[in-house]
């Protein structure tokens, strides 16, 4: 007897219930499919991320690992009959992408039952809802029961604990391996499972205590970094969470950011047309621009020409690191869309093509979030002035210095004093007339 093991969102061995199950089949095949329609993405950062997890995971299987490009839908039953699978193991994917693709997999596959064992969440979509089964709309709600139902301890798996297969056994000239590519794009992160371990493992030594306050201020490194860890499985929230102790404040604020992200996960499983739509249509009537004067006002955005200190600070970092955190993706995405009036689909986007993390139920609504479009969205009438965020996530100016060499000697790296350096651009927009132009469409919305 032998099953096939299919690694998606889950480049790990430990923790990996999917394995687990796939070990009561028999030997095991481990494989990876490259699929041509995500290796046409313009996401670079995030592809060799991929890759470089993939390569990672190899190494740990002893080179056992069959790595083939195709469609998945084609791919995997041919692998599946060459090696006489009983079943094909997977983590459950719950993105629109992902649920459309192992729909038409299993479809393919016939009588060879694709096997889905947990998720790459704490609490799968799906699973926390009201008392009447509809899906929750605001957080705070969903968290409490998303505590309720609680998760499973980690699965004890690891690569020992299976008899793999070599990828040498599989015997069919169909199925064409492949080497794992490399885009050759520098990164400021290692990627696989031992350097998640690792990093998380310091995170929690040096910076969880703190992380309640530190996270919001960009020049303190106050956030983990193991946002791409999770987007691609490298670590398991199960396994982060068993070092929590939730006596203390920073434990808990990270356990209220993983809650946000099965949140966001599961309203895009009930909604999966929020991926590129708003969630709340009547901000369909929301007026944008996009002549060629947005155009302009968005290659300044994305270039970090804006002549807004730590706006520009922040769309620099993400262009030169694929990394920016969450408070400055707040002030960057609210500029975006309140002071230049652009619709929240380019930002969006634009993050997704730059972020080494860039995960589709995340980057969206926390997008329509700073827009007003999504689930417990921002107010209409909070619009985040850059000049005083700047100054009070900022205080001493280290960030923007750091990111802005045009800025680097200023004594008042925000430029409340106008001391503008020639080098550096003036302000695009008068941010007070923009604020005042974003609350009258926004009322128009309301009112309507």
């Amino acid at each position: 007897m032998a099953a096939l093991l299919w690694f998606r969102r889950d480049l790990r061995l430990r923790d990996l219930p999917p394995l687990l199950a796939a070990a009561d089949d028999g030997d095991v095949l481990a494989c990876f499919v490259l699929d041509p329609r995500l290796e046409a993405l313009r996401a670079r950062r995030r592809l060799q991320f991929l890759y470089d997890s993939l390569r990672h995971l190899r190494d740990a299987l002893d080179g056992r690992l069959l790595v083939t490009r195709g469609l998945p839908e084609h791919q995997i039953p041919l692998i599946a009959r060459d090696i006489d699978a009983s079943a094909v193991h997977v983590s459950d994917d719950f993105a629109p992408f992902g649920a459309r693709r192992d729909t038409r997999v299993r479809a393919a596959l016939g009588e060879i039952p694709l096997v889905a064992t947990g998720s790459p969440y704490l609490v799968s979509p799906g699973r926390v809802t009201t008392d009447d089964g509809a899906p929750y709309r605001v957080f705070t709600p969903f968290f409490r029961k998303w505590q309720e139902i609680g998760w499973h301890s980690p699965a004890r798996s690891g690569p020992d604990s299976v008899r793999w297969l070599d990828p040498g056994s599989v015997a069919g000239t169909a199925v064409q391996r492949c080497d794992i590519p490399d885009p050759g794009v520098r990164l400021d992160l290692p990627a696989g499972e031992a350097a998640a371990v690792r990093r998380w493992g310091d995170f929690v030594r040096d910076g969880l205590q703190r992380y309640a306050t530190d996270r919001d201020y960009p020049d303190r490194s106050g956030t983990s970094r193991m946002s791409a860890y999770l987007k691609f499985g490298a670590i398991h929230p199960r396994t982060m969470v068993a070092d929590l102790d939730l006596r203390h404040r920073g434990p808990r604020a990270y356990l209220r950011q993983l809650a946000f992200r099965d949140f966001y996960a599961a309203v895009l499983h009930h909604r999966p047309d929020s991926a590129w739509g708003n969630w709340n249509r009547d901000f369909d009537a929301i007026e944008t621009d996009t002549g060629d004067d947005a155009q302009q006002l968005f290659a300044a955005w994305k270039a970090g020409e804006t002549g807004f200190p730590i706006v520009d600070a922040g769309m620099r970092q993400l262009r030169a690191t694929g990394f920016m955190p969450n408070r400055v993706r707040m002030i960057t995405a609210s500029f975006l869309v309140k002071d230049l009036h652009l619709p929240w689909q380019w930002g969006a986007q634009w993050f997704l093509e730059q972020l080494v993390d860039g995960d589709i139920a995340n980057n969206q609504h926390g997008w329509q979030w700073c827009a007003g479009s999504g689930t417990d969205a921002a107010p209409y009438f909070r619009v985040f002035n850059p000049t005083v965020q700047g100054e009070k996530f900022d205080p001493t100016g280290d960030y923007v210095r750091h990111w802005i060499p045009e800025l680097a000697s200023a004594d008042d790296a925000h430029l409340r004093k106008g001391q503008r350096p020639p080098t550096y651009p003036p302000p695009i927009v008068d941010h007070g007339l923009e604020r005042a132009e974003a609350l009258r469409r926004y009322q128009r919305v309301r009112e309507s």
